[in-house]
């Protein structure tokens, strides 16, 4: 039976590929990884601590920046907390070569539910005119450090 041109088109397109693959593919150990695609942790005060913490606060890798939850660990209302986080957040980010503008994805957890509508007016603007994509929850048990709002967000660089 005589293929159809597609089906000698299809046929070498993917005997082309697979070939290609081929040829490109090198054993895990000969891979060069290019230093953007390569985990860089970000720490606060520029020097990596003595003992081995539990987390990194950033972490970079490629042109994405991760930045781990950030509480206020103070006396205060839902207006100064989340303030204070958004601050921190924005400083972490410079830090790491990205902006407010750039955040794509935030998390939000709050102590108590009755708090969303204080952090959203607080949150509002903070990200520039288009704002990330936001999850809000209310933390069981309560944030850690007793403060009233959590936040971690991903970004780009």
């Amino acid at each position: 039976m005589k293929k159809s041109n597609r089906r000698n088109f299809l046929g070498k397109g993917l005997v082309a590929t697979t070939a290609a693959a081929a040829a490109a593919a090198k054993p895990a150990a000969a891979q060069d990884k290019p230093e953007k695609w390569t985990k860089k942790v970000i720490w606060r005060d520029g020097k990596r601590p003595e003992k081995t913490p539990a987390f990194s606060g950033t972490v970079t890798f490629g042109n994405l920046v991760f930045i781990a939850g950030v509480g206020a660990h103070f006396p205060g209302d839902i207006t100064a907390h989340t303030k204070h986080v958004l601050d921190q957040i924005e400083k972490q980010l410079e830090s790491a070569g990205s902006s407010m503008e750039k955040v794509l994805k935030a998390n939000v957890y709050l102590n108590d539910l009755k708090d969303w509508e204080a952090m959203t007016k607080e949150f509002t603007g903070r990200f520039g005119p288009e704002p990330p994509v936001r999850t809000t929850i209310a933390a069981a048990g309560g944030i850690p450090g007793n403060s009233l709002v959590e936040i971690d967000v991903i970004a780009y660089i």
